[in-house]
Formats: C-alpha cells, structure tokens, sequence
C-alpha cells in the first residue's frame, strides 16, 4: 500500500463542447479522451464530496483530457453544471436507469427477437443461471461476461438476452434453479427483471472510447466501468471512496451505517427474502468488477482490510488520500492564529464558537450533537455556540426533528442554522470543528478545517483516525501528533466530554490547532496527491503522449523515468 508520486501536471489539450442531458444521446459523436470519469449521481450537477474530488483530479491534471459518464436515474434529473467544466472535459454522457427511458427497446423486445428454438431458449436459460452460480459460489466472473457480450453489448451482441424474461423456457428454468430466494415464482420473477432492467441500463449501449474507465464507486458505475474497458480493450480503475456495498445494504436494511458488512452476509442474515435478493445483488456485483479492475484506490489504509472482507484483491489496492491547496487557506490560517490569542488571553469569557458543516440528514448525526450540546450546558459550559452549516432540504423529517430538538431543550440561544452557504468564507470564524457522523469516507470538510488550523472532535468512522488521530511520521523520520479527539458514532456523552476536553485545556488546543496545518502540509498536499493520480492513469491506461509538453516539461517528465 503506497501513493503514487508524479511531476507537476502539464497543459490542457484543446477544448469540445460538453454534451447535457437532454441532448440526442445516441446521435452524438464524442471524442476520444484519456480519461472517462464514471459516477452515479454526483460531479458536476451536485456539489461537495466526491464531486469536489472529481474536480480537483480534473483541473489538477490539464494534460489529459476527460470525459464525464453521469449514471442518473432518468432525463427528469438535475442537469445544471454546478462547477463549470475545465477545458479538458470534453463531453458529459448521460446515463439513465429508468425503464422509461428504455421503453423503446429493453421494454419493446419479445421472445422472436431471440431468432431460437424452444430447446436453445432452454439452453440459454441454463446457461444464464450458470454463470450466476458460477459467480456466486466459485467467482469465476468469465461465463457471465460471455453473455454479456454475447446478450447485452451493443457492439457484439447477436441477440437480446432480456428477451429471454418474456419466455417459457425461462419460466421453468427460474422454478427449478432459483428456490433459495424463497419468494414467490411471480416474485423471483420481477425481482430478476429488476436486476436484468438495470443491467440492460448500465451495459446495452455502447460507451465513448478513453484510454481508461475511472469509476468512482462499486455498483453501476463500477459495472459500466468495467464492460466498457472490456469493450475497448482498455483499462478499468477503481477508486472506492467509501465501501459502497456496506453502506447501501446498511441503508436497505436500515441499520446503523457505522456497521460493517462481508461477503457472506446475504446467506446469513435474519432478512426478507426480498432484501436477501438485493443484498446478493449489491454483494456479487462487487465479485464480478473487482477483478476486471488494473487497480483499486482507497482514501485509507482501513478501507483495504474492510473493502477485503468484501471480496477486492488486496494485492490491486493503494491508498490515495484526499488533499487540500494548502495555500489557499493562508487567510483563514492566520485569522485563525488570531483568534487563538484571544481565546487563551480571555479564557472562561470566551464564547467557544462549534461548527457542523454536513447535510441536515440522519447519517450525519446531528441529533445526538444537540443532546452532547445539552450535556455540556447542564454541566457548566454555557459560553457554547453551535454553528450548523449544510443543506436542510434533503430529508425534511429529520430537519424538523432538529428543529423541535433545539426548542424542547431551549438551545435556541445556543445554536444557529444556517442552511447552505460559503463554508470556506465562514471557516475562519469558528473554534472547533465537531462531526458525529455514522458514516465517512475521508471528509473534505475535516481537511479544510485542518488547513485552517482548526481542531476536530469527531467519530471514529471511516478514514477519521488516520486524518486526525493517527501519528504520522514524516518522510525525514518527524512525528506529528493528533489534532482532535475521536468518540464513538452514537455517544453522546462521549462526544460531549471530548468536546470538553479539547476547550477545556488551552495549551492542548494550541497543539491540536498547530498539528491540524501540519498534517495537511505533510501528507494532504493537493499537487502530491493529484500527480498520483496523473502517474496512476498514465500507468494503467499506457498514456505516453508528450506532444503537448514544453522542453522544460519534457526534461522533468524524463528526470521523472516516466
């Protein structure tokens, strides 16, 4: 497990216009790019997370050229470009999950478009359910990529695979060769129809050419990752920014997200036999991509033990952590040195300022943060104010709850919400940075709070340990310490005696506050970080073009033995 380390990025190439959803897909002609950025749902029509990383990659490396695959679920889905695509983006290619956008043809086929007799629509039942198996109890991924090339793949398909669902044949096959699901013949039925409707999605039309297919989740984007590399004869990179399988089958059985999840676990759990079926899904999809994968990143080094018990190749994972631009805190930095000196000098009269930046949602934690405020307030903190920053909109319920949790427990001098704003214009106003999350993969938000040097009390979720609890040891053999306390996801009481801890002691303040910049220069420098990535997809998709590059470039780039 290591990081990639390459010279600086070098020039765009020229510049084509991107293609919207709404536009004639299929009519369209889209270049050839270096790299395809595959996401479900994200970069560039929504903002923060991992679309911020999208963008960084893209406008961090100029010279290669790019093009952005958009799975979404139909046309309806928000399309306003939220970022402004860099000059080598050179198109967005929509991709849509909806049956209704397929109506026309996965939903317009028969049996007679299979051009088979009864006996090999029989066969070719047997064989799906083979490779199913085959899948699902040895791994053996190749007799399902048969099918798909030989059912699904636009370019070398030579009959439509899904037609098989509307016939007889099928009928039988599915009575006799799926009992373990332990549904109804009608259930098993559309539960793999469900399955086969959106594989037809993801793998009936063909994709634009790139030297590599970089997915940025498990699932679909994995998936259609995957078959278009196979496609092209190009190459596949994974980078799991959070265990997808774990946290989509933690939300399907609604169970707290901090939980792990293994391979075995759709044999083994207490579930119905309907979200069996789908964890099977979600789990043996993961089987099926992780070996057409050149390489698998991961923001931290946990994730590769966790991401194993789910079937990846250990021996395909590198760690490649986020990374801030360090100098563009450089203000905030020094306000916050400032007001550093006005905390300690005034001691007991100084109104902490907290700040939670995170959406208004349940898996954010939000709730038990108001309770810790209240723990704290009881006990004798009253100079507390929390600043709530982040979107309220996306699950209403559960904002309303905040909202009667502020009244009932009379916090509302206490705690302000401020909805969607400029985080970055606001960081420099706030003390300590507090994340009760139930789930994280490696927080943006946590490393620009370090590059302000503003300490962190959060939960020990995710890729939290190693950005502010771990000692680090420098390249020249230097330790940095933590710079923030870690409490466990749900502990309220925890959280508020750490909180304490940390506002309570203003020599450890000061270390975590200098230890936060200094983990972020020393290991989460955006031009490091990103010159990975650009070694990474030179490396895996055999990208050598220097035409672009100045002599000076070129001299690096050699001095590099690239």
């Amino acid at each position: 497990m290591y990081v990639f380390k390459t010279p600086k990025s070098r020039r765009a190439r020229q510049h084509s216009a991107v293609v919207l959803p709404g536009q004639a897909v299929a009519q369209h002609q889209y270049d050839d790019v270096d790299v395809a950025i595959v996401m479900e749902s994200t970069y560039p029509y929504l903002k923060g997370g991992v679309s911020a990383v999208v963008h960084d990659i893209v406008t961090h490396n100029p010279d290669l050229t790019y093009g952005i695959i958009h799975i979404t679920w139909d046309s309806e889905a928000p399309h306003e470009d939220l970022y402004g695509m860099p000059e080598n983006v050179v198109w967005v290619r929509p991709v849509y999950l909806s049956m209704q956008e397929h109506r026309h043809d996965f939903m317009a086929v028969s049996s007679k478009d299979l051009g088979m007799s009864p006996a090999e629509r029989s066969a070719l039942a047997n064989r799906l359910f083979d490779a199913l198996y085959a899948l699902s109890e040895r791994r053996e991924v190749e007799p399902l990529w048969e099918l798909i090339d030989e059912g699904f793949n636009q370019r070398t398909r030579s009959y439509p695979l899904w037609a098989l669902l509307g016939t007889r044949e099928f009928m039988e096959a599915l009575s006799l060769r799926m009992p373990q699901l332990d549904l109804s013949l009608a259930d098993s039925f559309w539960t793999l129809r469900n399955f086969l409707s959106l594989a037809y999605a993801i793998l009936g039309e063909t994709m634009p050419r790139a030297r590599v297919y970089h997915a940025h989740t498990t699932g679909y984007a994995s998936l259609l990752g995957a078959a278009a590399a196979r496609d092209h004869g190009t190459s596949f990179l994974l980078t799991e920014h959070n265990l997808y399988v774990r946290d989509t089958v933690n939300t399907l059985l609604d169970r707290n997200m901090a939980l792990s999840i293994t391979s075995e676990d759709y044999r083994t759990f207490d579930v119905t036999p309907e979200q069996r079926a789908w964890m099977a899904w979600w789990t043996e999809m993961g089987h099926f991509c992780y070996p057409s994968a050149a390489l698998i990143t991961y923001l931290y080094p946990t994730a590769i033990t966790e991401a194993a018990r789910l079937g990846t190749d250990i021996d395909k994972a590198v760690v490649v952590p986020n990374a801030m631009v360090i100098e563009e805190f450089e203000d905030k930095y020094k306000a916050r040195l400032t007001a550093q000196a006005h905390l300690i000098e005034n001691g007991d009269d100084h109104v902490w300022r907290l700040v939670y930046i995170a959406r208004v949602v349940p898996i954010k934690g939000l709730l038990d943060l108001l309770s810790s405020m209240d723990i704290l307030r009881r006990h004798g903190f009253p100079n507390l104010h929390l600043d709530v920053l982040g979107p309220t909109e996306h699950v209403p319920k559960y904002y309303e709850a905040c909202l009667a949790k502020i009244e009932s427990l009379g916090l509302h001098d206490h705690v302000t919400v401020h909805g969607t704003v400029n985080v970055r214009d606001m960081l420099h106003q706030f003390d300590l940075l507090v994340l009760p999350s139930y789930n994280e993969g490696q927080p943006i938000v946590v490393l620009e709070a370090m590059a302000a040097g503003i300490p962190t009390v959060g939960t020990d979720v995710g890729g939290m340990r190693q950005l502010i609890g771990d000692q680090l040891l420098t390249s020249d053999g230097r330790t940095v310490g933590s710079c923030g306390e870690l409490v466990v996801a749900g502990d309220v009481q925890q959280m508020a005696d750490n909180i304490r801890t940390v506002i309570g002691n203003g020599k450890l303040y000061s270390e975590y506050a200098e230890n936060a910049r200094t983990r972020v220069q020393e290991f989460f420098q955006m031009h490091e970080i990103m010159s990975s990535y650009n070694e990474i997809y030179r490396t895996v998709g055999d990208i050598s073009d220097l035409r672009n590059l100045t002599t000076a470039e070129l001299d690096e780039f050699t001095r590099a033995g690239l």
